[in-house]
């Protein structure tokens, strides 16, 4: 049987450094095909290509077994191709329904906007992704999750024949991520084709049927899943065995570095912990719990209504970002697109930023400091970039979230949030991070580790504090932890407190 959807010898370059080379890959009707690799392998290169995002430099591709040409987006949507991007490419000031209907093949034009028909058209898609908010939203004021689930619907909209997927339940909940699988699998059953870019084991396994794996730009082959061993798609993508990283014991002391009373924000509800030296204190809950929040709260991102923060046995008022880091704090945000990185300063300038003064003189940067400080923290994290001076845009979103945490590498702080450090990384950049987080912690680093995946907490924090609903729910060490009792307290309804 003729493919549905065919690619040979892909090849593309950004600049000097080739991020497709000779790449093939082959999609058939009705199938959920997925597609892996470490960062920087060109999964999500490929998956542009092919939606049309980007020209390759070579290559051929062919739909039902005729020779096509995307050169566009516009031109992939007409002949059924749609993406969800891993990076939203929303547009924040315009709503949830403009967002849904602008360039939409399936969207009748009119020469005026018509509320009544943008609400009529989304809301169907809306409702199959469990997306519960006005078509007239700002799409600004919806949260990552809420964005994620916005922009499924959007491709869902185009009533596509082959769909690219690129990390979709990187921002979304357990039961948001429930509610897409049945979407796809109510797709799958109508024939629709679609390509899933994922570095979760568990979804890869339960989800697709094949799974082509790219490393260093080539496609290293095809294989069915059924039947195939974890270790052996482990060692298709990194090419040699992978060691996890593994914390030698508990290092906390019994120094609190960090003290927080009865903290209450327009998010947050009385919440009261104490973070001792060396300790990892893993921060869990549903989306909108208030995990995030927390780590706004402390970096002097939220104002603080009432209750108080003591640092080091001293009071603590967080007046801004700057006086959070000048007091040793270090905030690595969910979003690392909006709220953390420069996109169009380079690797160099993104991860140096936190320590301009130890590279300035008289107000200018000192080039060759700046590079004697990148050097050290990128090679300890593996960064992989064609050149420092290249835009971090330009980097895999693994490599991008290590140029992140190779900022802060650099700060050195005593109190170091972590919001989600691993979403959306490959499975070795994910032991890249865990070994991370085991060395700073052994270094006295205290660390606050907010994550959706609870076996991360589980694997890597000393204690876990679950939040729900703005509040603290429950508090369990990490022998007496479990994935269960975690989940309990994090849906378990609270009392109403007094703010």
């Amino acid at each position: 049987m003729t493919p549905l959807l065919q690619a040979h010898s892909i090849t593309r370059s950004f600049g000097g450094a080739v991020a497709l080379w000779g790449a093939n890959f082959e999609l058939a009707v009705g199938e959920i095909h997925a597609l892996m690799g470490e960062n920087g392998a060109g999964k999500s290169t490929l998956a542009r290509i092919l939606s049309g995002v980007l020209p390759a430099d070579n290559g051929e591709i062919r739909l039902d077994g005729e020779r096509v040409s995307i050169g566009r987006p516009l031109d992939a949507q007409r002949i059924g191709i749609g993406i969800i991007h891993q990076e939203l490419d929303l547009f924040p000031h315009l709503t949830v329904g403009e967002n849904v209907v602008i360039g939409n093949l399936q969207f009748p034009e009119s020469g005026f906007v018509n509320p009544r028909q943008i609400e009529a058209f989304c809301r169907p898609f809306l409702r199959q992704v469990g997306l519960s908010v006005e078509t007239g939203t700002w799409v600004s004021a919806l949260t990552i999750a809420q964005q994620q689930l916005l922009a499924i619907a959007r491709a869902l909209s185009m009533r596509c024949r082959i769909l690219f997927m690129d990390e979709p339940t990187s921002a979304l909940s357990e039961h948001a991520a429930e509610v897409l699988f049945e979407v796809m699998a109510g797709l799958k059953a109508q024939g629709v084709s679609i390509v899933y870019v994922s570095h979760k084991m568990d979804e890869i396994f339960r989800l697709c049927d094949r799974v082509t794996v790219l490393r260093d730009g080539q496609t290293i082959g095809t294989r069915e899943l059924a039947g195939m061993a974890r270790d052996e798609l482990i060692h298709m993508m990194v090419g040699r065995q992978l060691q996890a990283a593994a914390r030698c014991g508990k290092s906390s002391t019994e120094e609190v570095v960090l003290s927080v009373d009865r903290l209450t924000t327009d998010k947050l509800r009385n919440v009261s912990f104490k973070l001792r030296r060396a300790e990892v204190l893993g921060l869990a809950g549903l989306v909108g719990s208030g995990r995030s929040e927390l780590g706004a709260a402390l970096f002097g991102l939220d104002r603080i209504r009432c209750g108080s923060v003591r640092l080091k046995g001293s009071p603590y008022i967080p007046a801004g970002p700057a006086n959070a880091q000048q007091h040793g704090l270090a905030l690595v945000p969910e979003d690392r697109k909006l709220q953390g990185l420069m996109p169009h300063m380079s690797v160099r300038e993104n991860t140096t930023l936190s320590v301009l003064p130890r590279m300035s003189r008289c107000g200018w940067i000192r080039t060759s400091r700046e590079q004697e400080l990148f050097g050290p923290a990128s090679r300890r994290l593996n960064l992989k970039c064609a050149s420092p001076a290249a835009a971090v845009s330009t980097l895999s979103g693994g490599n991008q979230q290590k140029a992140l945490l190779a900022r802060w590498l650099l700060s050195a702080p005593e109190v170091l949030f972590l919001d989600d450090p691993a979403r959306g990384v490959d499975v070795a950049a994910k032991e890249d991070i865990y070994q991370l987080i085991h060395e700073l912690a052994a270094r006295g680093t205290a660390i606050l580790l907010a994550s959706s995946e609870l076996p991360e907490l589980l694997r890597c924090a000393d204690r876990i504090l679950v939040l729900n609903d703005g509040a603290v729910a429950a508090e369990f060490s990490a022998q007496e932890a479990t994935q269960e009792g975690i989940m309990a307290a994090a849906v378990h309804s609270l009392p109403a407190l007094a703010s």
